[in-house]
């Protein structure tokens, strides 16, 4: 992040690299990395309308392509859209890229907020569709953002078998040492999982099995 400083070209390129995209627009590129306080101060564009347009182009990229490539009904979609654009999701990609970086801002970090990283990787997903449209907002998508991780996998388990049968997963859990071991079956697929408790034995071989049965329904920008 830079306090008060104007963006250098060679950082500018730079940050092309990484978005995967050269802008013809250089003033629209710098807008997508100057937070309110730099332009409050130093004039220029920022980057919150580009966000507010990010946010839409993001959640349509993710729901046609969980469209596209999941059978999931619309009660299962909706939640795996959730997971790939909340707050966690984004900034966890904002890091990944390195976006904060190239961030512009003025008057300390205390000034940014906690959405800041969020807010500009949903910025720069903006920037990329006014320059090219969705192409290189998927190409950007696929290299940054990956599936928020939840522990709710005996739920997304349950839903994704009964969407395709009238059953519910079957678990078998046993002690082991210290611990607990559970086996648990579905869909003519088994997986095991441990953990120290039940629960969380359980809860790891959901999501083992989880990504046994979804492999057909990675997503793919």
């Amino acid at each position: 992040m830079r306090n008060g400083e104007d963006f250098r070209e060679e950082e500018l390129k730079e940050a092309e690299a990484v978005l995967g995209h050269t802008f013809r627009n250089r003033e629209l590129l710098k807008a997508c990395f100057t937070h309110r306080s730099y332009s409050n101060v130093f004039g220029g564009k920022d980057n919150e309308r580009l966000e507010f347009l990010g946010d839409a182009v993001l959640e349509l990229a993710v729901t046609e392509e969980l469209f596209r490539s999941s059978e999931n009904r619309e009660g299962a979609l909706t939640e795996m859209r959730q997971r790939y654009v909340s707050q966690s999701a984004l900034e966890a990609a904002c890091a990944r890229a390195g976006l904060m970086r190239f961030l512009r801002h003025s008057g300390g970090e205390q000034n940014l907020g906690g959405k800041t990283s969020s807010n500009l990787f949903e910025a720069a997903i903006g920037g990329l569709y006014l320059e090219g449209g969705m192409e290189p907002v998927r190409a950007f998508l696929k290299k940054y953002l990956v599936l928020c991780p939840t522990e709710n996998y005996k739920t997304l388990l349950q839903e994704y078998v009964q969407e395709r049968e009238k059953r519910t997963p079957d678990y078998r859990t046993k002690a082991v040492g210290d611990g607990y071991e559970c086996t648990v079956t579905a869909l003519g697929k088994s997986a095991a999982g441990y953990g120290e408790s039940k629960k969380s034995a359980e809860t790891a071989a959901a999501e083992q099995l989880l990504k046994i049965l979804n492999e057909r329904d990675s997503i793919e920008f």
